[in-house]
């Protein structure tokens, strides 16, 4: 029997029932060999014969009931139908036939509670808690009241029946106990193995598609480079047009492979936005060049409508709005046949130097119906796909579009009549660089699209030499004579082997390498040069010219000293730019009139006079990069040590990445805060472009942090350290509070303090801890604590209370039960949460699990944002997989 029954338990740990179908099972199993084994011991002791009736009874039906609930798959049916049979049928008979108080029955009924709240769910569990909390007080006031209905037992029955109630109850609490846990272990290894794969195969994708758009680059670097020379000779009208779609549809393609690379890197989180200041009308010329051509070519009017009082100089992501513009308006060329495409431009300033820029693209063609446009972000969607088979797209513009203005911090809307057209507005806020305004902006000012611009350097510098390395004989043809106007001596080299001959042999003025190269690529290469034994070089300005695009490849290069970065296909304007910048001014010859100017431009922004209070915090603050870069926060990474490196928080390593190390052989890992000197030459770097500084640190209880910050601060008299009272994004939303608060107090320090310390209490920062062995290893719970919440599946909820971090409850019950009440619970009083933001931090989930998250807590409150934030490593190695978060603020006046 007990074999059997060990069977019967792995049988149930596969994937042939749902999780509340093996806990029926069994329990049910148990309970069917318990009573068979209280039926022998009746017989034994000749107990009364209702109660053995009683028990055959139960015996006989208890499995017919089990086999027809799972067969017609009515589980919640089957288990209240057992449970109603046994607490008002079997209880009533084995209490009063079977010795009353004095029986082994009064064993039974605290069974019967195990029962009810493993088998029931909904509504069914609390009514049947109730009844049977009843019914047990009104059998023991029958055995009070009239103890004449009630067959005695003798003393010898009595103690071998209880004897025998309490040994087969306590063997089937512990069975439970053991299959839940280890029913809870395997559930929680499969979904981390499952969460590894997804990991791999995001790799998997994000290496090929980097991969592709590298090697897709490359020939449209040739293409585009060997054009613009065409451009710039004395050609024919006809060739000029040639030539001008041959750029349009190259720009075009490009524009195809970004969308695709940043749909992956947005997938895998790693999308990040750099914000720069950038030139307005130029950014809008280039859109209108690019997508001016194609309407025209079909039949399309185009007009361009731009608010004069639009700043000429903004301060936000260009590539990205620029990416955004592009997309919305090749979306509407392809879906109009006839009428006009209209892209219009409204400003409304916000702050003192904020504005909110609309950037609406109009069309006249088929338009959406109404009950398509909630599916209209999807990627690879398309509506009327009978009505749409011939329109060329890959169906990620859109999705592309949505993502990247959550990104930005925008809101992208949707206004359309079917068959009529479509409106797309986007509304982002930027901050304005300078006061002047662009003024009158139309297609006039553009010039005709196929009319013939004059190229003239920017500069001449014949004493100059170059050198360029590239293992593709085409870029060195287009990088060098992309340069010849400039009169530059240039030498090109096939590979970094032959680089540093000619560097041993040669003085340069400037490098310009190749990154993907075989045998020794451009950072092998680059370090060579500036290491080289008796080499020429090794203070030459040195350039990385690459296939490999995004944020992430230009830290690096940054990181390993590179002097500059230029992105194939190669802007020509840009890398004279460049190559001017690293010449001295003694070898250049002749400037242009407009770079001079430009030049004057630089210089004045660069000498612009510095902020008044500037707003710091740690990494460990979990704040998404959108927020960090919009509201211009400087970031010191805390420290995460392992047995192999120490890495720098959320830059060098992942939470994700770090707890997948970690569950590989137990290897160990731990955060530290940065030290006292690191934050000294923190501050020291900030205040060379803020006058002040108030720096939010984590909870002063929770790490070294708060300590170590307030200890450099002694060293300059103009910083000021704040202790948030928060863990992750709760420090985060109280950065972002001192942020604003910054600029509405006219940058009055002590203001933004009073105000942070009213703050601080206002912010609910709590977490779910779904596994408590992370928590084990970083010493916040001991070992025994550890295999209780396991064993019992206990889920402490972590809060915040005077800056220590404390227990605030627990919830009990599997995992995504635990996750649904917790969210009731965190939520639990709408009318006092200030809607405008909030925070779920996580570590170790399934992006589609927080999603669903995000669902239940939206439908109780409904926030106007929600970030949906990877916690940094540093936080995770803390907490654990399945850990997250809730964090929001109340209203002021709660």
């Amino acid at each position: 029997m007990i074999q059997w029954l060990k069977n019967k338990q792995e049988e149930l740990l596969t994937d042939k029932y749902t999780f509340q179908e093996r806990v029926f099972l069994t329990l049910t199993l148990c309970a069917e060999f318990v009573l068979i084994s209280i039926l022998l011991g009746d017989i034994l002791v000749k107990e009364n014969l209702a109660e053995v009736i009683c028990l055959i009874g139960v015996i006989l039906f208890s499995p017919l009931i089990v086999l027809l609930t799972l067969r017609s798959h009515k589980l919640n049916l089957g288990a209240l139908f057992i449970a109603i049979g046994t607490v008002f049928v079997v209880l009533p008979i084995t209490f009063f036939y079977g010795g009353g108080v004095e029986g082994g029955s009064v064993i039974w009924l605290t069974f019967c509670y195990l029962y009810i709240g493993l088998i029931l769910t909904g509504i069914t569990r609390y009514v049947m808690l109730c009844l049977l909390t009843i019914e047990i007080v009104l059998l023991y006031a029958a055995a009070y009241y009239n103890s004449g209905v009630i067959v005695k037992h003798s003393k010898e029955v009595f103690l071998f029946d209880s004897a025998i109630s309490v040994i087969l109850v306590g063997i089937v609490i512990f069975v439970m106990v053991q299959f839940q846990n280890r029913l809870f272990l395997l559930e929680n290894k499969r979904a981390s193995e499952q969460a590894a794969n997804v990991e791999k195969l995001n790799r998997a994708q994000n290496r090929f598609f980097s991969s592709m758009s590298h090697e897709i680059r490359t020939p449209i670097n040739t293409i585009i480079g060997l054009n613009e020379m065409i451009l710039r000779e004395d050609i024919s009208q006809e060739v000029l047009e040639d030539a001008k779609n041959i750029e349009s549809a190259s720009k075009l393609l490009l524009s195809l492979i970004n969308d695709i690379l940043d749909m992956s890197k947005i997938e895998s989180g790693k999308m990040d936005v750099v914000p720069v200041a950038y030139d307005v009308g130029k950014m809008l010329s280039e859109i209108v060049n690019m997508v001016w051509g194609r309407a025209t070519a079909k039949g399309l009017q185009f007009y361009l409508n731009v608010d004069p009082t639009l700043p000429a100089q903004l301060f936000s992501d260009e590539v990205r709005i620029k990416q955004i513009l592009i997309n919305l308006l090749n979306n509407a060329i392809k879906y109009t046949k006839t009428g006009s495409i209209t892209l219009s431009i409204h400003c409304r300033r916000t702050g003192k130097a904020r504005a909110l820029v609309t950037y609406s693209v109009e069309d006249t063609g088929m338009g959406i119906r109404k009950e398509s446009i909630p599916y209209l972000f999807d990627a690879f969607r398309r509506e009327d796909e009978t009505e749409n088979r011939y329109i060329e797209g890959t169906g990620l513009g859109l999705s592309i579009v949505k993502q990247l203005s959550d990104l930005l911090g925008g809101e992208i809307t949707v206004d359309s009549v079917y068959t009529k057209g479509s409106t797309f507005q986007l509304a982002l806020e930027q901050e304005v660089v300078g006061q002047s305004s662009i003024g009158e902006f139309s297609l006039d000012k553009l010039h005709n699209n196929f009319e013939k611009k004059n190229y003239h350097q920017s500069f001449e510098a014949p004493d100059a030499r170059v050198l360029i390395i590239d293992d593709n004989r085409e870029n060195l043809l287009v990088a060098s004579k992309l340069l010849r106007g400039t009169k530059v001596s240039i030498d090109t080299a096939l590979s970094g082997r032959e680089a540093l001959t000619y560097t041993l042999q040669n003085r340069y003025d400037a490098i310009f390498t190749d990154h993907m190269m075989p045998e020794m690529d451009g950072i092998q290469t680059f370090h060579a040069i500036r290491e080289q034994a008796g080499g020429l070089n090794r203070e030459t300005p040195v350039a990385v010219m690459t296939a490999n695009a995004g944020s992430e490849n230009q830290a690096l290069y940054s990181r390993e000293g590179f002097d500059g970065y230029l992105l194939k296909p190669i802007d020509a304007s840009l890398l004279e730019e460049m190559l001017q910048g690293f010449l001295p001014d003694d070898l250049i010859k002749a400037r242009s009139k407009e770079d001079t100017q430009f030049d004057s431009d630089k210089i004045i922004r660069q000498i612009r006079r510095k902020i008044p209070l500037m707003i710091t915090t740690d990494s460990v603050s979990d704040l998404p990069h959108e927020i960090i870069n919009r509201l211009k926060i400087p970031v010191l990474p805390y420290k995460v040590y392992t047995k192999d490196a120490v890495f720098q928080d959320g830059i060098e390593a992942g939470g994700d990445v770090i707890i997948r190390y970690m569950e590989k052989g137990g290897n160990y890992a731990k955060s530290e805060a940065p030290d006292v000197e690191e934050y000294e030459r923190f501050f020291a770097e900030q205040l060379s472009v803020a006058q002040h500084i108030l720096h939010i640190a984590l909870a002063k209880h929770a790490s070294r942090g708060f300590a170590n910050a307030s200890e450099a601060a002694l060293t300059f008299y103009n910083v000021k350290v704040i202790d948030s009272g928060h863990l992750s994004s709760g420090t985060g939303l109280m950065t972002m509070a001192a942020r604003l608060r910054a600029e509405d107090y006219q940058y009055d320090t002590d203001k933004v303090v009073a105000y942070l310390n009213e703050k601080k209490d206002k912010v609910q920062t709590s977490f779910i801890v779904t596994y408590t062995d992370y928590l084990r290893k970083s010493g916040r719970i001991s070992e025994s604590v550890h295999r209780f919440c396991t064993s019992f599946m206990v889920h402490p909820i972590i809060v915040m209370k005077n800056s220590s971090m404390k227990v605030g409850g627990v919830i009990l019950g599997e995992t995504d039960k635990a996750i649904s009440h917790y969210i009731r619970r965190a939520l639990r009083n709408p009318s006092a949460i200030d809607r405008e933001v909030l925070f779920i931090t996580y570590a170790g989930m399934r992006r589609q699990d927080v999603e669903k998250i995000r669902d239940m807590a939206l439908s109780i409150v409904p926030f106007k944002k929600v970030y949906l934030q990877k916690a940094s490593p540093a936080i995770s190695i803390n907490c654990g997989p399945g850990t997250f978060g809730l964090i929001f603020s109340k209203k002021e006046k709660y």
